[in-house]
C-alpha cells in the first residue's frame, strides 16, 4: 500500500522537474518540501547549477546537507521559483501554511518569487479552508490583547473560533525563527479568506498570517489516483 510520504515524494518529484539551470529557487518548509530539497539536492550533485534560498533553519540545514548552494534574500532579492508544501489548499489555490511553524519567511520568499508551486497529498485539498487551524505568527508582548483581537476578527469575518498559543513538545510556548510565537485559530470554515485576512493584518501585534492569497501558481497534487498538476479554479 502506498503511504503519504510516497504520495508526497511523488509530488515532491515532479516538482523538481520545473527547476531549470540557472534559476535562483526558494525552498519551503515541512515534511512535504523536504522531500522537494532532498530530490533537489540529488540533481545538483548530478550538476544542475541553481542557488537556494531557505525558508527556515530547518530547511538551511537540509539543503545544506544534500549539497545545495544557498544565498539569502539581501544577497538574492528576486526568486524564479519557489516551491513549497501547504496545510490546506482550495479551489482557488488559496492555502493555509505555517504548520511547521516558518509562514513569516515563506510568504516573504513567496513574495520575492515570480513563480510559487505548492506540492502535497490529496487529503490536504478542501473545498473551503478552515479545517486546518490557522496559524497566525504574533509577538510576545501584548500577547494577550492580541489573541483577543483575532478571535474579535475572527468573528466579524463570519468564522468565530480559538486561537490557541502553539506549545512545543516540552509544553514551553513555540518560538520561531524570528523569536514570535504563534496562535492557532481553530476556525472550522473560512467563508472568505480575504475578508479575514484584511482583518488579520490590521492587528497591532500580528506580524503575519498563514493565508496565501494570489501566490500560488500551480499545485502539484499526489494521491491513490496519480500526481496532478493544478491551475487555478482547476480543482
Amino acid at each position: 500500500m502506498t503511504s503519504q510520504e510516497d504520495f508526497k515524494r511523488a509530488a515532491a518529484a515532479q516538482a523538481v522537474e520545473f527547476v531549470r539551470p540557472g534559476m535562483r529557487v526558494g525552498l519551503g518548509t515541512g515534511s512535504t518540501a523536504r522531500h522537494f530539497v532532498e530530490l533537489l539536492g540529488a540533481r545538483v550533485r548530478e550538476d544542475l547549477a541553481i542557488v537556494a534560498v531557505p525558508t527556515s533553519e530547518v530547511t538551511r540545514a537540509d539543503a545544506a546537507r544534500v549539497g545545495i548552494p544557498l544565498s539569502t534574500l539581501d544577497e538574492t532579492p528576486e526568486l524564479d521559483l519557489t516551491v513549497d508544501g501547504a496545510d490546506e489548499i482550495a479551489p482557488d489555490l488559496t492555502v493555509v501554511k505555517g504548520g511547521g511553524g516558518a509562514l513569516l519567511r515563506e510568504k516573504i520568499v513567496a513574495a520575492a518569487s515570480a513563480r510559487m508551486i505548492v506540492i502535497a497529498d490529496d487529503t490536504k485539498c478542501v473545498p473551503v479552508l478552515g479545517r486546518f487551524a490557522l496559524p497566525i505568527e504574533v509577538v510576545r508582548f501584548g500577547l494577550a490583547a492580541t489573541r483577543r483581537a483575532i478571535e474579535a476578527a475572527a468573528v466579524a469575518a463570519g468564522c468565530p473560533g480559538p486561537a490557541i498559543l502553539r506549545c512545543g513538545p516540552e509544553g514551553h510556548p513555540f518560538v520561531t525563527d524570528e523569536g514570535h510565537h504563534i496562535l492557532d485559530a481553530s476556525l472550522g470554515r473560512i467563508p472568505d479568506p480575504q475578508a479575514l485576512a484584511a482583518r488579520l493584518a490590521v492587528i497591532p501585534g500580528v506580524v503575519e498570517h498563514g493565508l496565501f492569497i494570489g501566490f500560488v501558481a500551480r499545485a502539484i497534487i499526489a494521491g491513490p489516483k496519480g500526481v496532478r498538476i493544478v491551475e487555478a479554479g482547476e480543482m
